[in-house]
């Protein structure tokens, strides 16, 4: 009985699947999706942001033709977790890839020795456990291509039909490898796999995640020039000419799109995996952007463009990169998994209803993961926002492992209407709504108490 009811859930899946692609297909070809994923880039650094000396026609151009949320966030400051998050739709202590590396533990070496893993593989292994973007598409009989950032093993481990990097353990293989040329080094790759792709007459996926504008920062000697001005700190000119270099490839890519006559059935999503504010004295940032809960760590605009299909405009809601996965998976009439915590944006894209969601959720991790399967052990804070309202809760169990530690109270208040800057800590002003953002929390991702004895010492790779 019990496999007869396997069988009827399986066969049920199946029906739903067909059911949904033969709606997508019933007038029109699935589309092709392409996500672009800008590397280390703060919210306000863009011409349609509003930056008066960071030059990006390619992405105005692009905001011009697409739905723009001006308040979008990413739930994880930093690179590995936040595109983990972009493949799973998953929030960091659900998909437990917390952080970048594993931390050198007493706690994660007795896993090495129970598993008989490497630390490292044992982490990538969390991504064999849950659905991602290529693996479900692929159902639906897409193609898809990595290129640039990822860290999860090869291209294939994620789920991935076609792709750039190799992966751990091969040399190089931590966040990458061949993967980190593209855009740097032109968008070859990527233009024989759309190729192959319409050869083959499938829709496909493209993950394009370049190492841009990322460190290091060696932007072209023709881009470094324009922002090489009197008074200008050089760390500042060459951060400004890489966001440049960014933007110029992405027009590449877009024009590629067009030139080869598929831009109008191609779904283009823009999100950055997290936020950076360039330290002028140095090569590094400054605090309260990349791996903080801060505006400067975690806002970005995000973009939807699908021409015929979303008609441009701005939208004042609040967005999530958890909502990113959903929305794909609605776009290539690819059934929805039921555990995924986003919202599948299609229809207010499509039909401009107004987003009735109020409420979204944050958190932070130690760059070094204290143990690979307790996400709770390297957890910095957790936060909410609820319209303008944003309140932070800080746990210090492992604030030394953090580049820029908080300071000051645990408890965090902002308003970000009056306050988007974050300077202003209302907090002890407004207990009432402390407590009702608190009660939030805990029912979002109630997080536990950490021990205090976990070793190990982050090095300040990114």
């Amino acid at each position: 009985m019990k496999k007869l009811l396997v069988l009827m859930s399986v066969a049920l899946v199946g029906i739903t699947l067909f059911e949904s692609r033969k709606r997508a297909t019933a007038n029109e070809p699935l589309p092709n999706v392409v996500l672009i994923i800008s590397d280390d880039q703060a919210w306000t650094d863009y011409g349609f942001m509003g930056h008066k000396s960071i030059q990006t026609p390619n992405l105005d151009r692009l905001s011009k033709q697409s739905v723009v949320f001006r308040r979008g966030y990413v739930p994880t400051a930093l690179c590995r977790p936040s595109l983990a998050t972009l493949a799973t739709g998953l929030y960091a202590h659900q998909h437990r890839i917390t952080g970048n590396d594993p931390a050198q533990t007493e706690v994660n070496r007795g896993h090495v020795k129970r598993d008989g893993q490497p630390a490292r593989e044992l982490l990538i292994s969390n991504l064999d456990r849950v659905p991602t973007v290529p693996r479900l598409l692929e159902k639906a009989g897409y193609l898809s291509f990595q290129s640039g950032k990822w860290w999860e093993g090869s291209f294939q481990r994620g789920g991935f039909t076609d792709g750039m990097t190799r992966g751990y353990p091969n040399p190089g293989g931590r966040h990458g490898d061949d993967g980190l040329s593209i855009g740097r080094k032109g968008l070859e790759p990527i233009s024989d796999f759309m190729d192959r792709s319409m050869h083959q007459q499938k829709p496909f996926f493209l993950w394009y995640a370049p190492f841009l504008p990322h460190t290091p920062h060696n932007p072209p000697p023709r881009l470094l020039k324009k922002y090489q001005v009197g008074g200008r700190e050089n760390s500042v000119a060459k951060y400004y000419a890489m966001c440049d270099w960014f933007d110029e490839t992405c027009g590449q890519l877009l024009d590629q799109l067009e030139q080869k006559g598929i831009e109008k059935n191609t779904l283009v999503i823009y999100v950055t995996d997290n936020g950076w504010i360039q330290n002028p004295k140095g090569n590094g940032y400054l605090g309260r952007s990349k791996r903080s809960p801060y505006e400067g760590g975690v806002r970005t605009p995000v973009l939807f463009r699908w021409p015929g299909k979303i008609k441009p405009v701005e939208r004042p809601e609040l967005c999530s990169s958890v909502d990113i996965v959903p929305t794909i998976l609605a776009a290539a009439g690819v059934p929805i998994p039921e555990q995924l915590p986003g919202l599948n944006l299609l229809p207010f894209l499509t039909e401009q209803k107004e987003i009735s969601r109020d409420t979204i959720y944050g958190e932070a991790f130690a760059h070094d993961i204290a143990d690979i399967k307790n996400p709770d052990a390297s957890l910095l804070y957790r936060w909410v926002i609820q319209g303008n309202s944003k309140l932070l809760l800080t746990y210090d169990g492992r604030r030394g492992r953090m580049k820029y530690p908080p300071i000051g109270s645990r408890t965090e208040l902002f308003d970000l209407h009056q306050d988007p800057h974050e300077k202003v800590n209302l907090a002890t002003q407004q207990p009432e709504r402390v407590e009702r953002l608190s009660e939030l929390l805990q029912h979002w991702y109630p997080a536990t108490r950490q021990e205090k004895s976990a070793e190990g010492k982050e090095g300040d790779r990114s």
